[in-house]
């Protein structure tokens, strides 16, 4: 029996009382006397008053504890071939050692420092001594180009900046350093000192006198025995900032707190997750975005977990099988990854062979987010694995999931295509755009009522009056998501699209999520994606792309046929869905995310900017050449 009904009503007959019950969880220096202050900041603050530390609570409160000798970072790098272990102890040398390297360097209390790193131990290790000085850690995703990387070195103006001399990749080795000492020529606030981590796959040779070498400063400190303390911070103090991804001209910073970031993340690992302590668990993401953040970093260390950093991709690292001989080798139990993972996974292994080939004995969940989930993925990832699939919905501003399927209470039915039911803390609704709750079923705007609960973001970085008129504005009283869904009679919420992939066909609002769903039930689809493309006579029309599975060797026009029959019988004629183009591949972000809004600007004919998060600019040029064949100017 699941006990999500009874924790939800819980949460709403008492919400401050849900949340301190929480926070025990914690280790605090000084306690807050009130869990939440209503009257503080711009929806209210968690937690005012508390003092406490990140890095404590993730590592040195478990070394205490006697719990030293366990793993705590598993790094697996099938592009170079290594894997290493670190334990708690090992944890808390390596930080700590950091740590006073970077209060040398002139880091203390509220000073900034950007991350700009590959998926290495190493990344994991700066975000724990920043924490751990009480300084602000903004982590970019490894080999942004060099003007969106000077772009957030200006708005966040870094002491330090700690990079590598490399990322490694499939195929290609990025050279870092060359893009670092770009940003900082453009940049305006230019850091006092960077500190390099050589890697023998590209060591830079050209090192500035404002350079550092980070092997030899911090093995010269962890030979000295050389650390620091936990410096104290209030619990409203900022942990990081992290610059929503696809940003251009001035990014948005979203603003982390210290104190509800934990106890919200410490609640669900084992309620949401059902991981217990001493369990390894992985987050298939990278660190540059949120669910690495929450979900590498500092979600499993608050509870005493593993934690697996993962420098490979879900195919090609060397093959479809590689997620499952990951979970084999350092026995995971749940998986966290972009629903574009198993797409690609299933596109290269359609009938799940590779599974077949490894020990999932210890694999008990795969939990899917990022992307919306469709239901033939979910489906097939359920029939090949035969554990459950949880599919959930959170962004980088609310730091953990608004909804989902709460494993750790016990799971409530599966609806495929839904990432489930608001999780406590969040009372989600739909709204129309005139600010009136809809009926069940109805498509509009997925909206949060205030107050966020404890680690949704309380500001942007340096940019107030744009945290309003970008969040709360729309809809006085609640935060806006930019989803659009629906919320059936059950309490199952639905995110079709994102609010500028909602389309208007002659007056009919539409979602390209619904079509995309009929789409990729296809059996020869491997992934797909509709935007709303500019029309004379009806304002917009919808114009599918889609990926087949490997192997399929049918005529697309057959396949186009049979799509545009199926979303006709689904959703019908109003949709007017007549064309389907098959691509090499969709232009995604290193993340996962399918870029829908350059598809659609590349079918308009309208001006863009190449975005800095995309994994492959070539793939831009393919769609290009797929619309030119089709007639499409």
């Amino acid at each position: 029996m699941s006990r999500y009904a009874e924790t939800y009503a819980s949460w709403q007959s008492d919400p401050e009382g849900f949340w301190s019950d929480a926070a025990q969880e914690i280790d605090w220096f000084v306690p807050a006397t009130r869990a939440f202050s209503p009257k503080s900041g711009v929806y209210g603050r968690w937690f005012e008053g508390a003092l406490c530390n990140t890095c404590y609570n993730c590592v040195d409160r478990h070394v205490e504890a006697g719990h030293g000798d366990m793993i705590a970072v598993i790094h697996d790098s099938p592009v170079t071939e290594t894997v290493a272990r670190f334990t708690y102890n090992d944890l808390k040398i390596q930080v700590g050692a950091l740590a006073s390297v970077l209060r040398a360097l002139g880091v203390g209390k509220g000073d900034r420092v950007v991350i700009y790193m590959p998926m290495v131990p190493e990344a994991v290790f700066a975000m724990l001594a920043c924490a751990r000085l009480g300084a602000i850690h903004s982590v970019v995703f490894g080999g942004f180009a060099a003007r969106e990387l000077a772009t957030r070195i200006d708005d966040a103006s870094p002491k330090v900046i700690i990079s590598a001399s490399c990322g490694i990749e499939p195929g290609r080795v990025i050279a870092y350093k060359p893009l670092l000492d770009e940003a900082i020529e453009i940049a305006a606030n230019t850091p006092e000192k960077c500190l390099i981590l050589q890697r023998e796959a590209l060591a830079c040779e050209l090192m500035h006198e404002r350079d550092v070498d980070y092997a030899e400063t911090v093995g010269t400190a962890i030979r000295e025995g050389e650390t620091t303390e936990c410096v104290s911070v209030a619990a409203t103090d900022p942990l990081y900032i992290l610059y929503t991804s696809g940003t251009t001209g001035q990014p948005k910073g979203v603003v982390r707190d210290t104190g509800g970031h934990m106890v919200a993340l410490k609640w669900t690992m084992e309620n949401l997750y059902g991981v217990k302590p001493g369990d390894v668990f992985w987050a298939a993401s990278d660190v540059g975005w949120v669910v690495g953040h929450s979900y590498i970093c500092y979600g499993p260390l608050l509870h005493g977990a593993a934690t697996v950093v993962y420098e490979g991709k879900p195919v090609g690292t060397p093959d479809a099988g590689a997620f499952w001989r990951v979970i084999q080798d350092h026995q995971v139990v749940a998986l966290f990854t972009a629903p574009t993972a198993f797409r690609a996974i299933k596109k290269e292994d359609p009938v799940g062979a590779l599974i077949e080939q490894h020990d999932l004995s210890k694999f008990r969940t795969l939990f899917l987010a990022g992307e919306r989930s469709d239901s033939a993925t979910i489906e097939w990832a359920q029939k090949r694995l035969q554990r459950p699939v949880i599919d959930h919905w959170w962004q980088t501003e609310t730091g953990w999931a608004m909804s989902g399927n709460p494993v750790g209470l016990g799971t409530f039915p599966v609806k495929p295509g839904s990432p489930g039911k608001p999780m406590p803390g969040y009372d989600v609704r739909v709204m129309d755009d005139e600010g009136r709750e809809v009926e069940p079923g109805t498509l509009g705007n997925i909206v949060c009522k205030l107050p966020l609960p404890p680690s949704g973001f309380p500001t942007l970085w340096q940019a107030p009056e744009r945290f309003i008129s970008s969040y709360l504005a729309e809809f006085p009283g609640y935060y806006a998501t930019s989803d659009a869904g629906i919320i059936d009679g059950d309490g199952y919420v639905f995110i079709m699209a994102r609010t500028d992939d909602i389309i208007n066909v002659a007056g009919h609002r539409l979602s390209t999520g619904a079509m995309e769903e009929v789409i990729a039930d296809h059996p020869d689809i491997a992934e797909c994606a509709v935007v709303g493309i500019a029309d004379d006579l009806k304002g917009q029309v919808p114009m599918g792309f889609f990926v087949l599975n490997d192997g399929i060797a049918r005529h697309e026009a057959e396949i186009e046929r049979e799509l545009v029959a199926a979303v006709r019988a689904r959703i019908g004629a109003v949709a007017v869905f007549k064309s389907a183009i098959r691509v090499p591949r969709l232009p995604k972000t290193r993340s996962g995310k399918v870029l829908r809004g350059t598809m659609k600007k590349i079918a308009d004919r309208e001006e863009f900017k190449t975005p800095a998060a995309i994994d492959d600019a070539a793939v831009l040029e393919e769609i290009a050449t797929a619309l030119k064949e089709r007639g499409v100017p």
